[in-house]
């Protein structure tokens, strides 16, 4: 049977691609190892956190799933970083490692569009540098216009605890062993990188009196704009937090030789924004302690692989499993802790981001489209953005429409992919809100407003989910009126209630849009003066809009700039080498990313502000002569 897209493996990323070209009405092929590790969770029991719960916001937004998943299967929920500004406020939700992939792969079946097959790619099928469909490893030929690969961690990986090392999966399973093969041949450059996961205890085994309790906010959140809360905020599940100690680093740096890593048995490149517990103490020798959260992944109890495992979240580590031991059970709290599951470092192989295109399209082979960690990124909510984006994609390919092509001033997502595609990684990529040079106006409160539109063109957002967003947009603007509209006067009751809530006393007359301004006047004391029968949400995003207007006026103006540039495009059949006087390393740099405009060739590492002179006076005088 032929199908229009084959997705190969079934992580977030493989979710995200399938539904949405499924639901785009192409018929679509899910192919992964096990039905069962569908939208698994093989390392933290989280879905979101600084800038990837964004992410999450921004997926339901467009018409992706995981939001909408998560929710269901959420047991703990913050707001994250409340004391500081809403440029970097993002939710974050301890998940039920049981219901999530349940609750996905129930969606899954759900699709009419959607087949789901248990099996292992072994090559692609490419003619003439386009695919044309996948082989496995039964030598059974499927044919499709599109492919995508997610294939996570699973090219040729390997399991490495202390200095022994076996091919496999994270949960034990058979890894690719070809497909990588199949890719180096046709011209990718692959890399080699490497990520790890922490132990797992018996939550029986813990003395909870020694350890301190981690409550979720007393507050509903959704990560979707169109779900209720499924979780009961008032009796949420805790986590704990612990401290390692003088002794668990003594345990450590004795045995440094014994890790997979400092051993010398491990070839790739670790994460750098999330290392090992040893990387960390011989990195930050001098802290006395690191953090450590005790994380339930599941809250039911009968789960035979997950109803009374405890996550070490911070304790990722490749030790022997006897010296695993010994450093879990020098935390105080856990001196007797039982193990559920060692902890191990996985490698896999990844192609080098910059072989894509923005629409996450190859380069080399034409409808072949790559999300997730096999381009370099480490995270569900990066893979399964990249997904979402992938499938959204190869779907308007086979409809001959342009790509969706998510610019940095719009979108986290739109940011982690030109990241990839510009800058290429040397290490798992995670995405950080120090990344977005715009992140004010990327915000967790308006991903819809930034974002809706976009998911209604494509299609993934239905019309009376868009018709919702729209009468929000109209209520915000008559909010926005109904303050400008309303003024009060220094009248001895309104001075009063000012003074009360701190705040200085009126001289002279003023519009509740000029009083929500003042730092210490929020939404709550302006219902003082006026009705505002609205939402919560339309309520917090025009406060936010208000309070940080000269900020916000100030990035969109910045933005602008760059969208210029943006504009600025550059053609596909340049020669880079013909060009006199742009230095060497930019040659060489602009040839292997192929920028597609001035803007982006302005990311480019290793390119200078005189090679993009040089490059644009040339552009001018080759506009004269074509």
């Amino acid at each position: 049977m032929e199908y229009d897209v084959i997705v190969v493996g079934g992580g977030h990323a493989g979710c995200e691609a399938s539904l949405a070209t499924s639901r785009l009405g192409h018929k679509t092929l899910l192919i992964t190892g096990n039905i069962n590790n569908i939208a698994d969770m093989p390392c933290n029991p989280s879905i979101g956190g600084p800038a990837k719960g964004i992410v999450v916001r921004e997926i339901d937004a467009l018409g992706g799933e995981m939001g909408k998943n998560a929710d269901k299967a959420a047991i703990q929920v913050k707001m994250l970083n409340t004391k500081k500004g809403p440029a970097v406020q993002a939710l974050r939700a301890q998940e039920d490692k049981n219901i999530y992939p349940k609750e996905m792969l129930k969606t899954l079946k759900m699709e009419k569009n959607l087949d789901i097959k248990e099996a292992l790619v072994e090559h692609l099928i490419v003619n003439d540098n386009k695919i044309n469909g996948v082989v496995l490893e039964n030598n059974e030929k499927i044919y499709s216009k599109a492919v995508i690969l997610t294939t996570g961690t699973y090219l040729k990986s390997s399991i490495l605890v202390g200095s022994s090392k076996n091919p496999g999966g994270p949960h034990g399973e058979r890894e690719s062993k070809f497909l990588s093969n199949d890719l180096k041949e046709l011209g990718f450059h692959i890399m080699r990188l490497k990520t790890g996961t922490p132990p797992r205890i018996d939550k029986q085994s813990i003395n909870y009196d020694m350890v301190s309790k981690e409550v979720g906010d007393d507050k509903e959140y959704t990560f979707s704009f169109t779900n209720k809360a499924y979780y009961d905020y008032k009796n949420q599940t805790p986590c704990h937090l612990v401290y390692t100690n003088e002794k668990t680093h003594e345990i450590i740096k004795n045995h440094l030789s014994e890790s997979s890593m400092y051993g010398g048995y491990v070839e790739g490149i670790g994460p750098r924004y999330c290392p090992s517990i040893e990387d960390k103490v011989v990195r930050f020798s001098d802290r006395p302690r690191h953090q450590l959260f005790l994380e339930p992944e599941s809250n039911v109890s009968d789960d035979p692989n997950y109803g009374n495992t405890i996550y070490i979240q911070g304790f990722s580590t490749s030790m022997p499993e006897e010296i695993q031991e010994q450093m879990v059970h020098s935390l105080t709290g856990l001196e007797t802790a039982k193990f559920i599951k060692y902890a191990y470092a996985i490698e896999y192989d990844a192609i080098d981001p910059i072989q894509l295109k923005r629409s996450l399209e190859t380069k080399l082979v034409e409808n072949l489209f790559t999300a997730g960690q096999i381009n370099g990124t480490s995270g569900y909510e990066e893979a399964a953005g990249q997904g979402l984006i992938a499938g959204i994609n190869a779907s308007l390919k086979l409809e001959n429409k342009e790509p969706l092509i998510l610019k940095r001033n719009e979108a986290y997502i739109g940011v982690l992919i030109d990241d990839l595609v510009t800058k290429g990684v040397k290490d798992p990529y995670r995405l950080l809100t120090s990344r977005a040079e715009y992140r004010l106006l990327l915000r967790h409160d308006n991903a819809d407003i930034r974002l809706r539109k976009y998911g209604h063109q494509v299609g993934l957002i239905n019309d009376e989910d868009y018709l919702a967003f729209l009468n929000k947009l109209a209520n915000i603007e008559e909010v926005y009126s109904k303050l400008k509209e309303t003024r009060i006067t220094p009248q001895k009751a309104t001075n009063e209630y000012l003074e009360n809530v701190g705040s200085s006393p009126l001289k002279d007359g003023i519009s509740l849009y000029d009083l929500l301004k003042r730092p210490e006047i929020s939404m709550e004391h302006i219902k003082h003066f006026i009705d505002l029968d609205y939402d919560q949400d339309t309520l917090t995003q025009v406060e936010i809009n208000i309070r940080y207007e000269g900020y916000i006026k100030k990035a969109n103006k910045d933005a602008n700039k760059m969208l210029e540039l943006e504009q600025r495009k550059i053609p596909e059949d340049i020669c880079y080498e013909d060009i006199p006087n742009i230095a060497s390393e930019a040659k060489q740099k602009l040839s292997e990313v192929r920028p597609t405009s001035i803007g982006q060739a302005l990311r480019i590492s290793g390119v200078n502000p005189a090679d993009i002179s040089i490059l644009m006076v040339y552009l001018k005088r080759r506009g004269k002569h074509d």
